[in-house]
């Protein structure tokens, strides 16, 4: 537990003997889980439970269960400041007891609450709190930990696994996994179809399936849906011992209005805005939080702090931060207050987050902070000594709505939107980017990614092997939604497992082989994710040819060692397509997104591919190409060929040479002939090359002002 220095000897929570719930009162504990809450104790020698909990404005609160035939006269709680009320039993509770808050409100209603800070709770439809120990539990991840401090994740591949636990798989009756189920049968698909982390949507305890587990009742309790605590933190030891990160959904942005809940935890707006027009999100009938209110800081900072200590959660996505720091999100004039300036960001939530992230790196200085955030607000993945929000990472959210607008394009409509393909790349290192294709896309009608792509089958499939090919190309790191990865073309739904009876047929074993390759080339080459946050990684051969669809661009590694990316993002196969290359010799092609394996054409380039001395694109030398149809392949240089020098020819006699010579005014220079822009020169009977216009250098490219990412060391 924190302790702090010359602690005020007087006031509310500031006794100098209470460090803990000093700190809480303050909004700085960190831990206020150890505190509050129900605890095993030793009260005059005997040993005991310790119920604490803030109910600031509670005539009465009483500890209730099944324990005391839920008598709220048993075990009364008294005030020890004037908000936070504490009370001991006589006897040790058993595993799994069964309890509640009795609060008697400030209006003098009875109302029984689950315990804010219960580390278990009831099954649905059940809303009680359990107890339970967590402290037994043996770890056995000291590798990873290592790992993970050895070797920062800002320079290693993170290819995110976005699953929803209770629709993943089922049993044959409907009924969910367990999360030991989840271990037998999740851990060594993640780990062999190539994924480096799983995300899990919300696993905090929720009342309501369809709420997805974005509206959280336990902020400290893992779903009991799936099985106990021990169990979850056995499934994150061996995603570890496994060599797979684990990152969880969490939700600091709104909250339920159950009954048992938080919400008028004790008869007045406790731990949500007193005014509705700061204090509830109408479009989906929650509360906010009051991020003003130093109890909910510690409160909400505890529960980041919990998973990322206790559970050995590798970073947690925080979801809604947009709804967070704006006062008017989803709301009409006149339904939002504007802050002391009269603006509209919410000043409160932004020093919360800030303090939020500054804990989070305190306490867990390797995990990962990543924001679900849609603006343009500055600086969200930037330190808060930079006057950032202080997360690490941000979701790439106009990346992602520009990308699927574009596929969703007929090709023949493309080449006049190539902006919305080439865009991000402006941006692409003003933050610390993760690209996402979540669960958001695939519900409510929007279709799933292959059914995103026009088209007739064959076609949808070779256009979303080019697209998640290109995706792996791209600065970022980089997210799938389960199912993605073997072409489940109905949306996804809750209620029902994946589809898995899809891969019987050969398009989807193609699809599935296609990720899995992808997925593991992704993983063996540093060029795609060593320098994902600069433009020492990143470089444009060719970004304008809009006519054709096609770009080109080159993935650098700290080595030195370089991959070309060639995209088409059409139908149509060109042929003879020339692009300037970094290096001169022999090129080969290291994959290709229309390999027959994968359901495609088998169009390949191959691994003798010679550069010619011919200019282009800011390169001495070019390569011509055939670029299949809707395709995204990588070039690698495998050997070097350097450029010969030409000698003069030595002169007969110094007296002849000094003789003929002529002053340098006089010499003029032979015409160059130059080849056609865009162009190669044709020998033989070999057709010309039909390549793009010279790139349009974005700002960066081979020119000062490279940038950089930010680890967070606080």
């Amino acid at each position: 537990m924190e302790r702090e220095k010359n602690l005020p000897k007087t006031g509310p929570g500031k006794q100098p003997d209470n460090p803990p719930l000093y700190l809480f009162r303050s909004g700085k504990n960190r831990r206020s889980y150890e505190y509050l809450g129900l605890h095993k104790a030793t009260r005059q020698g005997k040993a005991c439970m310790v119920a604490r909990v803030w109910a600031p404005h509670a005539r009465e609160v009483s500890l209730v269960g099944n324990f005391c035939n839920w008598d709220k006269a048993k075990y009364p709680l008294q005030k020890i400041d004037d908000a936070v009320w504490e009370g001991y039993t006589d006897f040790v509770f058993e595993p799994y007891e069964l309890y509640k808050f009795y609060i008697k409100t400030a209006q003098g209603k009875d109302t029984y609450k689950a315990d804010p800070f219960a580390r278990h709770t009831e099954t649905r439809p059940g809303t009680a709190s359990r107890w339970v120990e967590l402290e037994g539990y043996q770890w056995h991840d000291g590798d990873w930990l290592r790992y993970k401090e050895e070797n920062p994740h800002y320079e290693r591949p993170v290819n995110i696994y976005e699953v929803h636990a209770g629709s993943w798989r089922k049993y044959a009756d409907g009924s969910v996994f367990s999360y030991d189920k989840l271990g037998d049968e999740l851990i060594p698909y993640v780990k062999d179809m190539g994924f480096t982390h799983i995300e899990f949507m919300p696993l905090t305890e929720y009342p309501y399936d369809g709420s997805w587990g974005y509206q959280v009742m336990g902020y400290f309790a893992p779903t009991s849906r799936y099985g106990e605590p021990q169990d979850f933190m056995r499934f994150v030891d061996r995603c570890h011992q496994a060599g797979i990160g684990v990152i969880m959904d969490w939700v600091p942005a709104h909250f339920p209005r159950d009954a048992a809940g938080l919400a008028s935890f004790d008869g007045t707006p406790c731990y949500e805005y007193e005014d509705p027009r700061k204090g509830e999100h109408k479009e989906w009938g929650t509360l906010v939080f009051d991020y003003g209110k130093p109890e909910v800081q510690s409160f909400l900072m505890s529960s980041a702090v919990y998973w990322l200590k206790e559970y050995h959660i590798d970073g947690l996505r925080v979801d809604a931060v947009a709804s967070m720091l704006y006062l008017d999100y989803n709301r009409r004039d006149g339904e939002w207050i504007p802050n002391k300036d009269g603006g509209k960001e919410n000043l409160e939530a932004v020093a919360f987050l800030q303090a939020l992230n500054e804990a989070a790196f305190a306490e867990a200085p390797h995990c990962m902070m990543i924001a679900e955030e849609s603006t343009s607000w500055p600086l969200v993945s930037r330190p808060t000594y930079m006057g950032g929000l202080g997360f690490n990472y941000k979701w790439n959210m106009g990346w992602m709505n520009d990308m699927l607008r574009y596929m969703s394009m007929d090709p023949l409509f493309r080449s006049g939107n190539h902006d919305a393909l080439t865009f991000s790349f402006f941006y692409a290192f003003s933050e610390n980017f993760i690209l996402p294709i979540s669960h958001d896309e695939v519900v409510y009608g929007k279709g799933s990614l292959i059914n995103k792509m026009p088209g007739d089958d064959k076609m949808k499939a070779d256009q979303m092997r080019a697209f998640v090919s290109y995706m792996m190309a791209h600065p970022g790191k980089k997210l799938q939604f389960m199912g993605t990865e073997f072409a489940q073309k109905n949306e996804w739904n809750f209620e029902k497992e994946l589809e898995w009876g899809l891969l019987q047929y050969p398009e989807h074993q193609q699809a599935q082989a296609f990720f899995k390759a992808v997925n593991h080339f992704y993983l063996s080459r540093p060029e795609l994710w060593e320098i994902d946050f600069s433009w020492e990684g990143f470089e444009w051969i060719s970004n304008d040819d809009y006519q054709q669809s096609v770009i080109a661009f080159r993935r650098k590694a700290k080595d030195g060692r370089e991959l070309v990316a060639v995209c088409n993002f059409v139908p149509v196969q060109r042929e003879n397509y020339c692009i300037g290359v970094p290096i001169r010799g022999t090129w080969a092609e290291v994959f290709t997104s229309d390999a027959t394996a994968f359901g495609g054409g088998g169009v390949t380039n191959g691994s003798a591919i010679k550069t010619q001395d011919v200019p282009m694109h800011g390169c001495e030398q070019s390569v011509s190409l055939t670029l299949p149809g809707c395709s995204v392949f990588f070039l690698e240089c495998v050997k070097k060929t350097p450029k010969r020098v030409r000698r003069t020819p030595a002169k007969k006699t110094a007296s002849k040479t000094a003789a003929k010579a002529k002053p340098a005014a006089e010499a003029k220079p032979k015409a160059e002939k130059k080849p056609a822009r865009g162009g190669k020169k044709q020998t033989g009977a070999k057709a010309p090359c039909h390549g793009g216009k010279e790139a349009a250098r974005l700002p960066g490219g081979a020119s000062p002002g490279v940038g950089r990412f930010f680890t967070h060391k606080h």
